[in-house]
């Protein structure tokens, strides 16, 4: 079954304490709810650092990226209609979703692997 990251984009995070707890409590229903489909539910992003070509780093982001999942459907419609409903939108975030590709090395004899 083909496999999708989940890239959150921006959001704003409730500064209220109780506000927060139910926000996250919500996000974690929403997990319930897709039961199996659930790989790595989040990995939220923090202390990010860009290197640039030549080598130079420098602490910050280039994108609005704060974090990821990965979850499997069996289509990119499913993944879509999933993700229609993540509360994550609801503080102004965005998600941005993509298929990905299993680049392992084929079986000896075999063909190249894409789920």
């Amino acid at each position: 079954m083909p496999q999708y990251i989940f890239v959150y984009l921006g959001g704003e995070y409730p500064s209220d304490p109780a506000v927060a707890q139910k926000h996250l409590e919500k996000f974690q229903q929403w997990l319930i709810s897709l039961g199996d489909a659930v790989v790595n539910p989040a990995i939220p992003f923090k202390d990010t650092h860009t290197v640039q070509p030549d080598g130079t780093a420098s602490q910050g982001t280039m994108s609005s990226m704060s974090g990821l999942g990965i979850m499997k459907f069996g289509s990119m419609q499913e993944a879509v209609t999933a993700a229609q409903s993540c509360p994550f939108l609801e503080i102004s975030g965005t998600l941005e979703i993509s298929e990905m590709i299993d680049m392992s090395a084929a079986p000896e004899g075999g063909s190249e692997s894409i789920n």
